[in-house]
């Protein structure tokens, strides 16, 4: 479904000023901007139950969806380059215990808790909505321990490279929930242990290949395209690779986000030296802007499909208050899952809290295969949104209090 020209205008006008100010708005009150663009969306789209009716079709609009979709490739991109491989690898044990608990956990409460409380919802159902629980927005939490200084600190490693494996293994799992939703959908193989482990080896294998392989071949791409001498090609060339490696997941039946984090993984400073030379910039400055326009288009449309009536229903408030319990429990204890002695496993675990544009791009995925309808989309959002509010303060008081309480025993 689509509108004229000026209503599509004038909506993404309004998306992406009332985005920016009532981001504004939480990031002087010491909270993270994209709660401000999932709100502002919230107003947008639940404007026709206040009798306001010219702007009903954003949740609807296939221009706005592409948009909203071309945002959430652009975000895993910026993701991708923003995390280290080598600093995964680093910090050790530890944070790969942190994230593999991290996710367990939370997916496991999350099933049960859907399972209880959504009796009539399908078991692909449950299993999705469990899914949602498994992501940690690493940068929430980034910019916590940035403000505070923690960000070199060993607990501060930690929680950033068990957030980054988190979503690495919260995406293999997005892709083996999704493979057999589509699977039952065409009455394929179902739940069997053979279409799981098939599903997690070509993940794997997916994203190993990227890694392996991805980079050889950029970098041999990459100096080719320097004998070019037109503007703006390292901007174009890196994108053109983030979005044919989103269509190349999506050709072997995994999500287009998990391409597009892939592609971003590969593409480090060594890979595009020959083109950055000429360049005033890097690539994460140069897709930056890019960001800056289309992802808070994604925020804002997921935010207008949360349909505010939905909470009448006393069973929505009561899932959403559930899911945001197991989603604090669940990474509270995967804190427990440190190796070394003498660390703050209460800080890790509360740094692994906030889903955030993670969680969305999950619960928009669910929409999408079906599985999550309206009211329980209502629920999940509001999850996402307390889990991103909570986690700054907690966090803050956390670190805090340990330093206090260091300074204290010390001599």
């Amino acid at each position: 479904m689509t509108h004229d020209t000026t209503s599509l205008l004038l909506a993404l006008a309004l998306f992406l000023v009332l985005a920016k100010l009532l981001g504004d708005v939480f990031e002087r009150l010491g909270q993270p901007a994209v709660l401000g663009e999932i709100l502002a969306g919230v107003l947008l789209g639940n404007l026709p139950l206040v009798g306001v009716q010219g702007l009903a079709f954003i949740t609807t609009d296939a221009h706005l969806a592409m948009l909203a979709e071309l945002g959430v490739l652009v975000l895993l991109f910026q993701v991708g380059l923003e995390s280290d491989v080598a600093r995964m690898a680093r910090v050790g044990g530890s944070a790969f215990a942190v994230a593999t608990v991290g996710v367990i956990v939370p997916m496991v409460l999350g099933t049960l808790i859907a399972a209880a409380l959504l009796p009539e919802a399908s078991t692909y159902a449950h299993v999705f909505i469990g899914a949602v629980l498994t992501a940690t927005s690493v940068g929430i939490t980034a910019r916590v321990l940035s403000d505070l200084g923690k960000v070199d600190s060993t607990e501060g490693r930690i929680i950033l490279g068990a957030a980054v494996i988190d979503d690495v293994l919260g995406l293999i799992v997005l892709a083996v929930v999704r493979g057999l939703i589509e699977g039952a959908r065409v009455g394929g193989e179902g739940l069997g242990a053979a279409a799981i482990v098939w599903i997690v080896a070509k993940s794997v294998l997916f994203l190993g290949g990227a890694i392996l392989l991805g980079g050889p071949l950029s970098r041999r791409l990459f100096k080719v395209a320097a004998w070019l001498q037109i503007r703006g090609l390292l901007l174009a060339l890196s994108l053109a690779v983030c979005f044919a490696f989103a269509a190349l997941a999506g050709a072997v039946g995994l999500a287009a986000i998990v391409g597009a984090f892939a592609a971003g993984l590969i593409l480090d400073e060594v890979t595009y030296r020959p083109l950055s030379g000429r360049e005033p910039v890097g690539l994460e400055e140069q897709v930056r802007p890019i960001g800056t326009f289309l992802v808070p288009i994604f925020f804002v449309h997921t935010g207008a499909r949360v349909d505010l009536a939905t909470f009448a229903d006393p069973r929505t408030l009561l899932l959403a208050l559930a899911l945001t319990a197991a989603a604090i429990v669940g990474k509270q204890v995967c804190g427990l899952a440190v190796l070394q002695r003498g660390l703050d496993r209460l800080s890790i675990g509360i740094g692994m809290i906030p889903r955030g544009e993670v969680g969305l791009i999950f619960a928009a995925v669910g929409q999408t295969l079906g599985v999550i309808d309206a009211r329980t989309n209502a629920a999940v959002v509001l999850m996402v949104f307390l889990t991103t509010l909570l986690t700054p303060p907690v966090l803050a008081w956390s670190l805090k209090r340990r330093a206090s309480s260091s300074s204290v025993s010390s001599p």
